[in-house]
């Protein structure tokens, strides 16, 4: 329990500090919400990715509204009853507002029964926070139907160009693959930005909450997998390898990265679901910054880099991504109402090596699905093969990313 006295000082001091940020980039996923619809706007994604930012790009489209943030320290004890002390002292305001913007709910035990109440009284709410499970867990618990969500992630390619002034090509392309999309760390090129930010998610986030005592364990892991993005993996691998007590616990560990969206994981296509779950997966990190600001691994490998990026750009649009290997390989598949409509591979750059296993793979994979085109993305190179009635087309990835939005 907090005292009124002390949540009013809260309030108003977090109102005091609130600011526009400069050099405001106005995000891809912003035309997409409205917040005045009857139903909770949730936006979910990793620390630091800009959704604090977001919500101060809505807050400019309102002149008043209520504002809480629940990383504030002095916080630490606020309970489910403490909404109503909180909720009260919004309604004592000269200016009273029907808006409700709550910043890192999920810290708050049964948030959800509150922002039910508030959605039966036709207010309207928007929530962050950067754990997808917790948040999943409680808005399917109580507002099954009455919320919308938004992923967020760091800057795209055309919100880098934005941020950082630079033109579209080659070049800036080249520049977005080693910094990655984390706005401090464009700004500030500093290495150990990246490097706390993982601590912090990994202590926080996920050992505190988890109550995990082998931190140096979950260090290992994650480190391990951001050094091998895009390479298939196995439970039983990683136990062995890390001499963990049991494949639950690696299969544990891997689901709170993703719940905090350090990584993604994505499977073999396999029409059979039991396939699916025991064939090897493979791990995209959320960002190739955090990769090289925590492996040593990619101070060469241009290639992956580039694979994690076409992934994160897919991610955006899509939520069902396989990778396809029979005879050959695709890098990337997307499933959509039903069946694979799209084949993409990635190669850093097409040469007489590598041509021909590039090509089979989109080759098998638009025979299996029935598809008539698919795409390599490559970092500078353009051109088109056509085989009968397949088509493959080739393709600059600053160009792709700039038209496949």
């Amino acid at each position: 329990m907090i005292l009124a006295s002390d949540l009013q000082k809260i309030i108003a001091s977090q109102y005091e500090s609130l600011r526009i940020p400069e050099n405001l980039v106005t995000r891809s996923v912003l035309n997409e919400i409205d917040p005045t619809i009857p139903f909770a706007i949730v936006l979910s994604g990793i620390r630091r990715c800009g959704k604090s930012t977001l919500l101060f790009q809505l807050l400019q489209k309102f002149q008043s509204m209520n504002y809480l943030n629940f990383e504030d320290p002095r916080l630490v004890n606020f309970e489910l009853s403490d909404f109503e002390r909180v909720d009260n002292l919004f309604n004592e305001k000269e200016n009273a507002s029907d808006l409700y913007f709550f910043d890192e709910i999920q810290n708050v035990d049964r948030w959800e029964m509150f922002v039910r109440s508030l959605l039966d009284r036709n207010k309207h709410v928007i929530l962050t926070g950067s754990n997808s499970s917790l948040l999943s867990r409680e808005l399917g618990s109580r507002l099954t139907g009455r919320h919308l969500q938004f992923e967020l992630f760091p800057f795209n390619y055309t919100e880098f160009l934005s941020f950082s002034g630079k033109i579209p090509g080659t070049g800036s392309f080249s520049d977005y693959i080693e910094t990655g999309g984390f706005p401090e760390f464009i700004r500030f090129e500093r290495i150990q930005i990246l490097q706390q930010l993982l601590s912090d998610i990994l202590n926080r986030d996920i050992a505190v909450r988890n109550n995990i005592r082998n931190v140096s364990q979950l260090n290992e892991l994650i480190i391990f997998l951001l050094a091998n993005t895009g390479k298939p993996f196995s439970l039983n691998g990683l136990q062995k390898s890390f001499q963990f007590g049991s494949v639950n616990t690696v299969k544990d560990f891997i689901s709170y990265f993703e719940d905090a969206y350090l990584v993604f994981t994505i499977p073999k296509f396999a029409y059979s679901l039991k396939k699916q779950a025991t064939n090897p997966k493979k791990t995209y990190a959320i960002d190739t910054g955090m990769i090289k600001a925590n492996t040593t691994r990619f101070s060469e490998d241009h290639g992956r880099l580039l694979e994690n990026i076409v992934f994160l750009h897919l991610r955006r649009k899509y939520d069902s991504i396989f990778y396809f290997k029979e005879k050959n390989e695709c890098d990337f598949v997307v499933f959509e109402k039903d069946k694979i409509t799209k084949a993409f591979q990635v190669c850093y750059e097409l040469n007489d090596g590598n041509m021909q296993r590039e090509t089979a793979g989109c080759k098998e994979a638009m025979q299996m699905f029935g598809l008539n085109e698919s795409s390599i993305i490559t970092l500078e190179q353009e051109d088109t093969i056509n085989e009968g009635d397949l088509k493959i087309n080739i393709e600059p990835a600053w160009k792709w990313f700039s038209t496949f939005e």
